[in-house]
């Protein structure tokens, strides 16, 4: 029962955050979040994004993998692990951002 719940709710913010008008940060708030990106999300996942306590978010590690699953990943996090949810600290945009700099293969500034 909990299990389809959380696919509902998945599911559910997927169409609010596909139904939102897409916005770049600003190239302040860009800073910000590559910033992120390097010390937060690279706490866990490496200092090179290539592994750690978290999977690498390399280009090559993240091939395959939908940018839905993965925005739905950083908004709700990873329930039983060490992944948070970051949709309490980031807009839909900065979460999008984040996800897409990493598809881009451009985790390093």
């Amino acid at each position: 029962m909990e299990r389809h719940s959380s696919a509902t709710l998945i599911t559910a913010l997927l169409f609010v955050f596909s139904s939102c008008a897409l916005a770049a940060p600003d190239s302040q708030r860009q800073v910000q979040l590559q910033h992120l990106l390097e010390q937060d999300c690279g706490a866990c996942h490496g200092l090179y994004l290539t592994g750690g306590l978290g999977p690498p978010l390399t280009h090559e590690a993240l091939a395959g993998k939908s940018r839905d699953s993965l925005i739905a990943t950083v908004t709700l996090g990873r329930p039983s692990s060490a992944m948070p949810g970051w949709a309490p600290l980031l807009a839909p945009d900065d979460i999008r951002w984040l996800v897409d700099r990493l598809l881009q293969g451009k985790p390093a500034s």
